[in-house]
């Protein structure tokens, strides 16, 4: 077999990588390199051609897996132009469906790589400032006026992560329509929270809060 290209290993690296950001997300960064380069179709050997080890490939699959513009959301703030709030409404819609429960590859990496990098600090540390710019970046897209979106990034993700983990009992879509409904029943995803403490609190022995 002649020798490939140099356009054509540019090719395939980034076929390699796009297809281990997808991979990682749904089934972990435990999928094995003789797994991945099977599914891409190129030699377990062609893999240390192009990477000069397991751990760069990872680092390399988060950051392509933020730059895709159409992870998780094919709708932008764009496409909206000066309709932000039913921008916001239809990323959370969009995020908190059954479709994204259940296609983590091609889903939100802010979910996807969440555990993974819990538990590896070594890999953490390298993609720290890439994941942090996601989180920032997507949490930017839910503010709405002095909310600066973190909560409600908090709770979309929370609230996919444990639906995942139920998935086939009912719990699943209940924890997402109750996101859903958390985040859009006031436009802010912060509900009377004033209110909230007072009904908490406990009466005094004049019957006054």
């Amino acid at each position: 077999m002649g020798r490939v290209s140099k356009a054509q290993a540019q090719e395939n690296r980034q076929h390699v990588v796009a297809t281990a950001s997808r991979m990682f997300r749904e089934k972990g960064t435990v999928v094995s390199i003789a797994d991945l380069m099977k599914a891409v179709g190129l030699t377990h050997g062609a893999f240390y051609k192009q990477f000069a080890s397991k751990e760069d490939l990872v680092d390399k699959a988060i950051a392509h897996a933020f730059e895709d513009p159409t992870a998780h959301s094919p709708v932008t703030l764009d496409e909206h132009t000066g309709e932000h709030e039913a921008a916001r409404r239809t990323l959370i819609e969009n995020y908190l469906s059954i479709w994204h429960r259940d296609h983590a590859g091609d889903g939100c990496p802010v979910s996807g790589f969440a555990a993974d990098l819990g538990r590896d600090p070594d890999q953490a540390a390298r993609s720290q400032q890439v994941y942090i710019n996601g989180v920032r970046n997507r949490a930017a897209r839910l503010a709405t006026g002095d909310d600066d979106g973190m909560a409600q990034l908090c709770t979309m993700v929370g609230a996919l992560v444990l639906a995942r983990a139920t998935r086939g009992n009912p719990l699943s879509e209940e924890l997402l329509q109750a996101a859903r409904t958390a985040l859009t029943e006031n436009g802010t995803g912060q509900s009377d929270r004033s209110n909230a403490r007072i009904d908490r609190e406990p009466a005094g022995p004049d019957g006054r809060r």
